[in-house]
């Protein structure tokens, strides 16, 4: 049994699961292994346009697995500090990789998102959750720091910063109504439609011209890191005459006209 499964759910929509259900998706080597290869495959924009990324089971991810029963993440080097530091820096670079996809991710969150399991949620782009559904940063429950895994980055552009000192500082767990309140997730759903509430969300983004999705993703992402609103207007003004020079706004006006949908230009 693979600990990633990736399957297709729709016209360029690929489901990526988490699938070690008996340690509620905890983070493995295996795991670690399958989700690269799952995020380097969707990465590819030519053939996918959304990736829904889900857990088997009761849970979304219930962070690293701390049981010692699971395939190591990395071959153990000379000193402790060392092997350490190389387990960190591949499970923070997974994260990343999910972040700098040019390919938009939807989590869909269906139990427990704790640790590495909210650090999965928090990469995605769009963030769905079940009724069942929680989340928590339980790094500094586990000893360390809630400091970690990208946490301290996106968690307070999500909610902001008071709402994520809060969580971060308590560890406290977040049920699926008040992560809808706190602006955490987009829609909170029954378990049994989650999946098909998520192909819904995948296919509104992928509507849209293909060239206007793939640079909104990494646009916004490069204007959350610019210095001032100057700057980011100036990565905007880029970006919009990159796909004002394609045929996609004379058929959308066009196609707005004539009141039918649109056929935007392959990529």
């Amino acid at each position: 049994m693979a600990a990633v499964e990736l399957t297709t759910v729709g016209e360029g929509i690929a489901l990526i699961t988490m699938n070690r259900p008996d340690r509620l998706n905890a983070i493995d080597g295996e795991l670690m292994d399958g989700m690269y290869a799952a995020i380097d495959e969707v990465s590819n924009i030519n053939k996918w346009r959304v990736a829904i990324l889900t857990g088997q089971g009761r849970g979304f991810c219930a962070g690293a697995d701390l049981s010692g029963t699971g395939k190591a993440w990395v071959p153990q080097a000379r000193t402790r500090l060392k092997t350490n530091f190389d387990m960190q820096e591949r499970c923070t670079n997974m994260f990343t990789e999910i972040y700098e996809s040019p390919t938009p991710f939807i989590a869909a969150v269906n139990g427990a998102a704790v640790g590495g399991g909210l650090a999965f949620a928090l990469h995605c782009d769009v963030r769905i959750a079940s009724t069942e559904a929680r989340f928590g940063s339980a790094f500094i429950k586990a000893g360390f720091s809630s400091m970690d895994m990208g946490t301290s980055y996106l968690l307070p552009r999500i909610v902001g910063a008071g709402a994520a000192r809060e969580m971060m500082l308590t560890g406290r767990v977040v049920e699926s109504d008040e992560a809808f309140r706190i602006g955490l997730v987009h829609e909170v759903t029954a378990p049994g439609s989650l999946i098909d509430d998520a192909v819904v969300m995948a296919n509104r983004i992928a509507a849209n011209n293909h060239l206007g999705v793939w640079q909104t993703k990494i646009g916004l992402n490069a204007a959350l890191d610019a210095p001032g609103l100057r700057h980011a207007k100036m990565i905007e003004d880029r970006i919009q005459m990159l796909t004002a020079f394609t045929g996609n706004p004379a058929e959308a006006a066009k196609a707005l006209m004539e009141k039918r949908t649109a056929t935007w230009e392959e990529l």
